[in-house]
């Protein structure tokens, strides 16, 4: 019973996998502004403690802008819609 509630804790103590891709293909689309502007939203946000913003090399959605994951899930940004996808994804998924 115990390793039970040991386990599930250890789950929800599982960081939101961020990763935006940094491939040539997305950094000609804006991805260093995308970065920049997520981590000015994770730090803005207090969620440093619950997010890990890392970057990644071709996510193999080069035509459809900057490609970003979260948690698996693959959704394509520009640099003006950085804000509106992260408050409607990112803390979406975090205020569960």
């Amino acid at each position: 019973m115990t390793d039970n509630i040991h386990r599930k804790d250890r789950m929800n103590d599982k960081k939101l996998e961020l990763i935006v891709c940094i491939g040539s293909s997305c950094h000609l689309r804006g991805s260093k502004d995308v970065v920049q502007i997520l981590e000015k939203l994770v730090v803005s946000k207090g969620v440093g403690d619950k997010v890990n913003l890392s970057g990644s090399f071709c996510m193999g959605e080069c035509t459809n802008g900057v490609c970003v994951s979260v948690n698996g899930k693959k959704f394509s940004l520009t640099p003006s819609t950085t804000e509106s996808f992260f408050e409607e994804e990112v803390m979406e998924v975090l205020n569960k």
